[in-house]
């Protein structure tokens, strides 16, 4: 038997991922694609439409949608930008952060399934070895900030310290 490449393990290991928090957060209502919306925002809160959607891997107007579903239901505001009349920042509301903490306990649950057997110390290397191959793909150094406005402060990504939490 032919040993899985990486590209096929990885892939595999994210829809494998995918489905698990599919699964637990099915109650919620929400789909895969607005849960994507919420947390790449709660990330870069203050982000363009356009730069989300990039970051999201998304036509502009696929985004438009979602984000006016999610500002129907009161999770999303859009706000003008104060030198660009053309852009508008988009920000969660106060409504959405009880989702929010939903969502970070089933992303957690989903983690802990996927990373149980692994000590700290390997799901720390884990982080820091998919950061790097991130980095390498994208041509950015792995501890460098997102290219949309980030309010962590941090040097590292926010999915690497849940990858290690979990």
């Amino acid at each position: 038997m032919k040993e899985p490449t990486f590209g096929f393990l990885l892939h595999d290991t994210a829809r494998l991922m995918r489905r698990d928090f599919e699964r637990r957060s099915k109650s919620s209502g929400l789909t895969r694609a607005q849960w994507a919306v919420l947390a790449n925002l709660e990330r870069t809160e203050g982000t363009s439409q356009a730069a989300l959607a990039d970051v999201l891997d998304i036509e502009p107007i696929t985004l438009v949608r979602l984000i006016d579903r999610l500002e129907a239901a009161g999770w999303v505001e859009r706000r003008p930008d104060p030198v660009d009349r053309r852009v508008r920042r988009l920000y969660l509301t106060e409504t959405a952060k009880p989702l929010m903490e939903q969502f970070h306990r089933l992303a957690s649950a989903t983690y802990e399934v996927a990373l149980g057997s692994l000590s700290a110390e390997e799901r720390r290397q884990l982080a820091d070895l998919l950061l790097n191959v991130r980095a390498n793909l994208s041509g950015r150094d792995p501890a460098a900030k997102p290219a949309a406005p980030d309010t962590s402060n941090t040097e590292r990504h926010p999915n690497a310290r849940a990858i290690e939490k979990a």
